[in-house]
Protein backbone atom coordinates (compact mmCIF):
# COMPACT_ATOMS: atom_id res chain seq x y z
CA UNK A 1 0.00 0.00 0.00
CA UNK A 2 1.55 3.16 -0.84
CA UNK A 3 1.05 6.27 0.85
CA UNK A 4 -2.11 7.78 -1.94
CA UNK A 5 -3.74 4.51 -1.15
CA UNK A 6 -4.31 5.23 2.15
CA UNK A 7 -7.69 7.13 2.15
CA UNK A 8 -8.91 9.94 4.68
CA UNK A 9 -11.10 7.45 6.21
CA UNK A 10 -8.40 4.61 7.19
CA UNK A 11 -8.20 5.60 10.77
CA UNK A 12 -5.65 2.93 12.28
CA UNK A 13 -2.56 3.94 14.24
CA UNK A 14 -0.85 1.60 11.42
CA UNK A 15 -1.99 4.16 8.56
CA UNK A 16 -1.05 7.21 10.75
CA UNK A 17 2.03 5.84 11.80
CA UNK A 18 3.24 5.35 7.88
CA UNK A 19 1.95 8.82 6.95
CA UNK A 20 4.18 11.00 9.61
CA UNK A 21 7.12 8.03 9.19
CA UNK A 22 6.94 9.47 5.39
CA UNK A 23 6.69 13.39 6.93
CA UNK A 24 9.10 12.39 9.00
CA UNK A 25 12.10 11.08 6.36
CA UNK A 26 11.15 14.05 4.15
CA UNK A 27 10.41 17.27 6.82
CA UNK A 28 13.21 19.45 6.47
CA UNK A 29 13.58 22.82 7.43
CA UNK A 30 12.70 23.62 10.97
CA UNK A 31 9.60 23.96 12.79
CA UNK A 32 7.78 26.56 10.87
CA UNK A 33 8.69 24.54 7.52
CA UNK A 34 6.87 21.17 9.27
CA UNK A 35 3.56 23.59 9.70
CA UNK A 36 3.53 24.10 6.42
CA UNK A 37 4.10 20.35 5.05
CA UNK A 38 1.37 19.31 7.92
CA UNK A 39 -1.16 21.63 6.39
CA UNK A 40 -0.34 20.56 2.74
CA UNK A 41 -0.44 17.17 4.09
CA UNK A 42 -3.49 17.27 6.35
CA UNK A 43 -5.80 20.35 5.26
CA UNK A 44 -5.18 20.32 1.44
CA UNK A 45 -4.22 16.80 0.42
CA UNK A 46 -6.19 14.21 3.73
CA UNK A 47 -8.22 16.97 4.89
CA UNK A 48 -8.65 15.36 8.12
CA UNK A 49 -9.40 19.03 9.26
CA UNK A 50 -10.67 22.35 8.42
CA UNK A 51 -7.63 25.73 7.56
CA UNK A 52 -9.13 26.80 10.69
CA UNK A 53 -9.15 24.48 12.88
CA UNK A 54 -5.67 23.60 11.48
CA UNK A 55 -4.67 27.04 12.54
CA UNK A 56 -6.49 27.23 16.22
CA UNK A 57 -5.02 23.88 17.23
CA UNK A 58 -1.37 25.86 15.97
CA UNK A 59 -2.79 28.42 18.00
CA UNK A 60 -3.01 26.34 21.15
CA UNK A 61 0.63 25.15 20.29
CA UNK A 62 2.11 28.15 20.46
CA UNK A 63 0.77 28.36 23.71
CA UNK A 64 2.25 25.54 25.01
CA UNK A 65 5.80 24.96 25.41
CA UNK A 66 7.79 22.36 23.63
CA UNK A 67 8.37 22.10 20.29
CA UNK A 68 5.12 23.40 18.23
CA UNK A 69 5.52 21.14 15.42
CA UNK A 70 5.39 18.01 17.37
CA UNK A 71 2.41 18.90 19.21
CA UNK A 72 0.49 19.42 16.53
CA UNK A 73 1.54 16.21 15.42
CA UNK A 74 1.14 14.32 18.11
CA UNK A 75 -2.88 15.99 18.40
CA UNK A 76 -3.65 15.38 14.60
CA UNK A 77 -2.88 11.62 15.81
CA UNK A 78 -5.04 11.99 18.95
CA UNK A 79 -7.85 13.22 16.77
CA UNK A 80 -7.24 10.30 14.27
CA UNK A 81 -6.73 6.92 16.27
CA UNK A 82 -6.84 8.41 19.90
CA UNK A 83 -3.88 7.58 22.37
CA UNK A 84 -2.45 5.01 19.91
CA UNK A 85 -2.65 7.61 17.15
CA UNK A 86 -1.06 9.84 19.05
CA UNK A 87 1.75 7.56 19.81
CA UNK A 88 1.76 6.52 16.06
CA UNK A 89 2.09 10.20 14.68
CA UNK A 90 5.03 11.23 17.14
CA UNK A 91 6.83 7.98 16.63
CA UNK A 92 6.72 8.03 12.62
CA UNK A 93 8.07 11.67 12.53
CA UNK A 94 10.20 11.12 15.54
CA UNK A 95 12.58 8.39 14.24
CA UNK A 96 14.13 9.29 11.93
CA UNK A 97 16.22 12.27 13.07
CA UNK A 98 16.51 10.22 16.17
CA UNK A 99 18.32 7.40 14.60
CA UNK A 100 20.49 8.87 12.56
CA UNK A 101 21.80 11.27 15.54
CA UNK A 102 22.32 7.93 17.84
CA UNK A 103 23.99 6.57 15.49
CA UNK A 104 25.80 9.68 14.77
CA UNK A 105 26.70 9.64 18.38
CA UNK A 106 28.20 6.62 18.68
CA UNK A 107 30.49 6.86 16.31
CA UNK A 108 30.01 7.14 12.33
CA UNK A 109 31.82 10.66 11.99
CA UNK A 110 31.62 10.08 7.94
CA UNK A 111 27.73 11.21 8.63
CA UNK A 112 28.36 14.84 8.79
CA UNK A 113 30.56 14.82 5.37
CA UNK A 114 28.38 12.44 3.81
CA UNK A 115 26.07 15.36 2.57
CA UNK A 116 27.75 17.73 0.55
CA UNK A 117 27.10 21.84 1.84
CA UNK A 118 25.43 22.08 -1.12
CA UNK A 119 22.49 19.84 -0.73
CA UNK A 120 22.34 21.07 3.07
CA UNK A 121 21.72 24.73 1.14
CA UNK A 122 19.22 23.30 -0.95
CA UNK A 123 17.51 21.82 1.67
CA UNK A 124 17.45 25.33 3.68
CA UNK A 125 16.03 27.25 0.00
CA UNK A 126 13.58 24.70 -0.13
CA UNK A 127 12.04 25.43 3.14
CA UNK A 128 11.23 28.94 1.92
CA UNK A 129 9.29 27.79 -0.78
CA UNK A 130 7.30 25.49 1.71
CA UNK A 131 6.48 28.21 4.30
CA UNK A 132 5.72 30.46 1.65
CA UNK A 133 3.09 28.33 -0.03
CA UNK A 134 1.67 27.74 4.10
CA UNK A 135 1.61 31.40 4.05
CA UNK A 136 -0.12 32.08 1.15
CA UNK A 137 -2.83 29.51 1.67
CA UNK A 138 -3.69 30.55 5.17
CA UNK A 139 -3.84 34.08 4.59
CA UNK A 140 -6.31 33.49 1.41
CA UNK A 141 -8.80 31.57 4.13
CA UNK A 142 -7.91 33.00 7.52
CA UNK A 143 -7.13 37.09 6.48
CA UNK A 144 -10.10 37.81 3.92
CA UNK A 145 -10.93 41.48 5.10
CA UNK A 146 -8.92 44.38 5.85
CA UNK A 147 -9.21 43.89 9.85
CA UNK A 148 -8.00 40.91 9.99
CA UNK A 149 -4.98 41.75 7.14
CA UNK A 150 -4.25 44.57 9.69
CA UNK A 151 -4.13 42.16 12.18
CA UNK A 152 -1.21 40.06 10.16
CA UNK A 153 0.44 42.85 9.21
CA UNK A 154 1.13 44.01 12.89
CA UNK A 155 1.58 40.74 14.31
CA UNK A 156 4.57 40.15 11.88
CA UNK A 157 6.18 43.97 12.58
CA UNK A 158 6.11 43.02 16.36
CA UNK A 159 7.73 39.48 16.10
CA UNK A 160 10.20 41.13 13.52
CA UNK A 161 10.92 43.96 16.16
CA UNK A 162 11.08 41.83 18.86
CA UNK A 163 12.03 38.51 18.04
CA UNK A 164 11.64 36.28 21.00
CA UNK A 165 8.98 33.32 22.67
CA UNK A 166 7.86 35.69 24.89
CA UNK A 167 7.16 38.19 22.07
CA UNK A 168 5.37 35.21 19.80
CA UNK A 169 3.17 34.67 23.25
CA UNK A 170 2.47 38.12 23.29
CA UNK A 171 1.53 38.89 20.07
CA UNK A 172 -1.22 35.60 20.36
CA UNK A 173 -2.52 37.76 23.68
CA UNK A 174 -3.09 40.79 22.00
CA UNK A 175 -4.45 39.47 18.87
CA UNK A 176 -7.58 37.81 21.00
CA UNK A 177 -8.10 41.04 22.67
CA UNK A 178 -7.95 42.97 19.39
CA UNK A 179 -10.17 39.69 18.12
CA UNK A 180 -12.42 40.39 21.14
CA UNK A 181 -13.46 44.16 20.72
CA UNK A 182 -13.64 43.71 16.77
CA UNK A 183 -15.55 40.64 15.47
CA UNK A 184 -18.93 39.17 16.34
CA UNK A 185 -19.60 36.42 14.90
CA UNK A 186 -22.70 34.01 14.77
CA UNK A 187 -23.35 30.82 16.33
CA UNK A 188 -21.91 28.21 15.06
CA UNK A 189 -19.82 30.49 13.02
CA UNK A 190 -15.95 29.40 12.74
CA UNK A 191 -15.93 26.71 14.37
CA UNK A 192 -14.80 22.67 13.00
CA UNK A 193 -14.09 21.04 15.86
CA UNK A 194 -11.56 18.41 16.39
CA UNK A 195 -12.78 14.81 16.60
CA UNK A 196 -10.89 14.41 20.38
CA UNK A 197 -12.37 11.57 22.35
CA UNK A 198 -10.59 13.26 25.87
CA UNK A 199 -12.77 14.08 28.38
CA UNK A 200 -12.53 17.16 31.05
CA UNK A 201 -11.46 14.95 33.69
CA UNK A 202 -8.97 12.86 31.76
CA UNK A 203 -6.89 15.72 30.56
CA UNK A 204 -7.32 17.47 34.29
CA UNK A 205 -4.95 13.84 35.49
CA UNK A 206 -2.67 14.52 32.60
CA UNK A 207 -2.66 17.94 33.46
CA UNK A 208 -1.85 17.26 37.01
CA UNK A 209 0.90 14.44 35.64
CA UNK A 210 2.63 17.40 34.21
CA UNK A 211 2.92 19.50 37.02
CA UNK A 212 3.45 16.59 39.48
CA UNK A 213 6.91 15.30 37.34
CA UNK A 214 8.13 18.92 37.10
CA UNK A 215 7.65 19.75 40.49
CA UNK A 216 9.01 16.20 41.94
CA UNK A 217 11.96 15.01 39.39
CA UNK A 218 13.99 17.41 40.59
CA UNK A 219 13.19 16.62 44.40
CA UNK A 220 13.51 13.18 43.56
CA UNK A 221 17.14 13.59 41.79
CA UNK A 222 18.13 15.41 45.19
CA UNK A 223 16.99 12.57 47.52
CA UNK A 224 18.04 9.81 45.64
CA UNK A 225 21.20 10.53 43.43
CA UNK A 226 21.35 8.75 40.53
CA UNK A 227 22.86 9.61 36.79
CA UNK A 228 19.37 7.88 35.07
CA UNK A 229 17.20 9.95 37.43
CA UNK A 230 18.80 13.51 37.18
CA UNK A 231 19.13 13.32 33.05
CA UNK A 232 15.58 12.23 33.20
CA UNK A 233 14.92 15.38 35.50
CA UNK A 234 17.13 17.20 32.80
CA UNK A 235 15.43 16.84 29.85
CA UNK A 236 12.14 16.50 31.17
CA UNK A 237 12.19 20.46 32.89
CA UNK A 238 13.87 21.33 29.57
CA UNK A 239 11.15 20.37 27.34
CA UNK A 240 8.16 21.70 30.03
CA UNK A 241 10.19 25.04 30.25
CA UNK A 242 11.00 25.95 26.70
CA UNK A 243 8.97 28.48 24.53
CA UNK A 244 9.31 28.97 21.45
CA UNK A 245 10.74 25.76 19.22
CA UNK A 246 13.73 23.48 18.89
CA UNK A 247 16.72 26.05 18.44
CA UNK A 248 15.47 28.12 22.06
CA UNK A 249 15.89 24.84 23.82
CA UNK A 250 19.80 24.23 22.80
CA UNK A 251 21.17 27.07 25.20
CA UNK A 252 19.23 25.70 28.34
CA UNK A 253 20.29 21.69 27.14
CA UNK A 254 24.21 22.94 26.90
CA UNK A 255 23.89 24.43 30.64
CA UNK A 256 22.58 21.16 31.46
CA UNK A 257 24.92 19.04 29.80
CA UNK A 258 28.39 20.60 29.18
CA UNK A 259 29.31 21.64 32.85
CA UNK A 260 27.92 18.53 34.62
CA UNK A 261 30.55 16.49 32.58
CA UNK A 262 27.91 14.36 30.84
CA UNK A 263 28.40 15.65 27.54
CA UNK A 264 31.92 17.80 26.34
CA UNK A 265 31.18 20.86 24.23
CA UNK A 266 32.98 19.85 21.10
CA UNK A 267 30.76 16.59 21.31
CA UNK A 268 27.83 19.06 21.89
CA UNK A 269 28.79 21.29 19.05
CA UNK A 270 29.39 18.44 16.57
CA UNK A 271 26.09 17.13 17.49
CA UNK A 272 24.20 20.40 16.97
CA UNK A 273 25.41 20.67 13.44
CA UNK A 274 24.20 17.15 12.80
CA UNK A 275 21.34 17.93 13.79
CA UNK A 276 20.68 20.43 11.14
CA UNK A 277 20.88 17.88 8.52
CA UNK A 278 18.46 15.54 10.14
CA UNK A 279 14.95 15.93 8.64
CA UNK A 280 12.24 16.27 11.69
CA UNK A 281 12.08 17.63 14.65
CA UNK A 282 14.98 19.21 16.31
CA UNK A 283 14.24 18.24 19.82
CA UNK A 284 15.61 14.94 18.89
CA UNK A 285 18.98 16.32 19.69
CA UNK A 286 18.61 15.07 23.13
CA UNK A 287 18.95 11.74 21.50
CA UNK A 288 22.24 12.31 20.16
CA UNK A 289 23.30 13.84 23.84
CA UNK A 290 21.71 11.14 25.55
CA UNK A 291 23.75 8.50 23.24
CA UNK A 292 26.77 10.48 23.72
CA UNK A 293 26.61 11.14 27.72
CA UNK A 294 30.40 10.06 29.28
CA UNK A 295 28.50 7.79 32.39
CA UNK A 296 26.31 4.80 31.87
CA UNK A 297 23.37 4.93 30.86
CA UNK A 298 24.68 6.02 27.63
CA UNK A 299 24.12 4.43 23.53
CA UNK A 300 20.98 3.18 22.41
CA UNK A 301 19.53 3.22 25.89
CA UNK A 302 20.79 6.43 27.08
CA UNK A 303 19.42 8.21 23.72
CA UNK A 304 15.91 6.61 24.52
CA UNK A 305 15.32 7.70 27.97
CA UNK A 306 16.75 11.56 27.34
CA UNK A 307 14.38 11.58 24.05
CA UNK A 308 11.15 10.21 26.22
CA UNK A 309 12.34 12.67 28.45
CA UNK A 310 12.10 15.27 26.30
CA UNK A 311 9.03 15.14 24.36
CA UNK A 312 7.03 13.86 27.84
CA UNK A 313 5.72 17.50 28.53
CA UNK A 314 4.39 17.37 25.22
CA UNK A 315 1.84 14.46 25.42
CA UNK A 316 0.81 15.69 28.79
CA UNK A 317 0.44 19.30 27.53
CA UNK A 318 -1.65 18.80 24.35
CA UNK A 319 -3.50 15.57 25.87
CA UNK A 320 -4.31 17.84 28.70
CA UNK A 321 -5.01 20.77 27.22
CA UNK A 322 -7.17 19.70 24.06
CA UNK A 323 -10.52 18.77 26.25
CA UNK A 324 -10.73 22.23 27.36
CA UNK A 325 -9.81 24.29 23.89
CA UNK A 326 -12.62 22.08 22.36
CA UNK A 327 -14.97 23.71 24.81
CA UNK A 328 -13.64 27.35 24.89
CA UNK A 329 -13.63 27.39 20.89
CA UNK A 330 -18.00 26.51 21.09
CA UNK A 331 -18.08 30.03 23.28
CA UNK A 332 -18.98 33.14 21.00
CA UNK A 333 -16.34 35.18 23.05
CA UNK A 334 -13.87 32.83 22.72
CA UNK A 335 -14.15 32.23 18.16
CA UNK A 336 -14.71 36.37 18.46
CA UNK A 337 -10.77 35.99 20.00
CA UNK A 338 -9.53 32.89 17.78
CA UNK A 339 -10.32 35.06 14.51
CA UNK A 340 -7.63 37.51 16.04
CA UNK A 341 -5.57 34.96 16.93
CA UNK A 342 -5.84 32.67 13.68
CA UNK A 343 -5.10 35.81 11.77
CA UNK A 344 -1.71 36.58 13.92
CA UNK A 345 -0.95 32.88 13.40
CA UNK A 346 -0.54 33.98 9.66
CA UNK A 347 1.56 36.94 10.58
CA UNK A 348 3.80 34.78 13.05
CA UNK A 349 4.53 32.47 9.27
CA UNK A 350 4.87 35.76 7.58
CA UNK A 351 7.63 36.94 9.72
CA UNK A 352 9.83 33.68 10.49
CA UNK A 353 9.62 33.33 6.41
CA UNK A 354 11.70 36.35 6.71
CA UNK A 355 13.68 35.60 9.28
CA UNK A 356 14.78 33.52 10.16
CA UNK A 357 13.90 31.12 6.90
CA UNK A 358 14.70 33.52 4.19
CA UNK A 359 18.04 35.44 5.67
CA UNK A 360 19.63 31.79 6.23
CA UNK A 361 19.13 30.33 2.60
CA UNK A 362 18.42 32.92 -0.04
CA UNK A 363 22.36 34.90 -0.22
CA UNK A 364 21.90 35.06 -4.18
CA UNK A 365 20.22 34.85 -7.38
CA UNK A 366 20.61 31.69 -7.69
CA UNK A 367 19.00 30.86 -4.06
CA UNK A 368 15.60 32.86 -5.58
CA UNK A 369 15.79 31.12 -8.60
CA UNK A 370 15.48 27.64 -6.37
CA UNK A 371 13.18 28.89 -3.84
CA UNK A 372 11.23 30.05 -6.90
CA UNK A 373 11.34 26.99 -8.93
CA UNK A 374 10.38 24.73 -5.56
CA UNK A 375 7.22 27.31 -5.26
CA UNK A 376 6.19 26.86 -8.64
CA UNK A 377 6.86 23.15 -8.22
CA UNK A 378 4.71 22.76 -5.14
CA UNK A 379 1.86 25.14 -5.48
CA UNK A 380 1.37 25.02 -9.82
CA UNK A 381 2.82 21.45 -10.42
CA UNK A 382 1.45 19.62 -7.31
CA UNK A 383 4.20 17.66 -7.23
CA UNK A 384 4.66 15.67 -3.75
CA UNK A 385 6.50 18.08 -1.17
CA UNK A 386 9.25 14.99 -0.43
CA UNK A 387 10.25 15.13 -4.21
CA UNK A 388 10.65 18.70 -4.33
CA UNK A 389 12.87 18.47 -0.94
CA UNK A 390 14.93 15.86 -2.74
CA UNK A 391 15.18 17.68 -5.74
CA UNK A 392 16.05 20.69 -3.97
CA UNK A 393 18.64 19.17 -2.66
CA UNK A 394 19.81 17.92 -5.98
CA UNK A 395 19.49 21.08 -7.82
CA UNK A 396 21.61 22.63 -4.51
CA UNK A 397 24.56 20.32 -4.41
CA UNK A 398 24.80 20.58 -8.56
CA UNK A 399 24.79 24.58 -8.16
CA UNK A 400 27.23 24.20 -5.66
CA UNK A 401 29.60 22.55 -7.83
CA UNK A 402 28.83 24.98 -10.98
CA UNK A 403 29.21 27.94 -9.19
Amino acid sequence: MTMTEITKTDRSPWAVFLIFLCLGLTSFGGPIAHLGYFRDEFVVRRQWLSERSYADLVALCQFLPGPASSQVGIALGLSRSGYRGALAAWLGFTLPSAIALILFALGIASYGDAMPAGVLHGLKVVAVAVVAQAVWGMARNLCPDAPRISIMAAATCFVLLIPSAWGQVSVIILAAIVGLLLFKPQQGEAHDPLPISVRRRVGLFWLALFFALLLGLPLLAAVFPNQTLAMVDAFYRAGSLVFGGGHVVLPLLQAEVVPTGWVDNDAFLAGYGAAQAVPGPLFTFAAFLGASMNQAPTGWLGGLICLLAIFAPSFLLVVGALPFWEHLRRNLRTQAALLGINAAVVGLLLAALYQPVWTSAIHGPQDFGLALVALVALMFWKLPPWLVVLGSGILGGLLSIAL
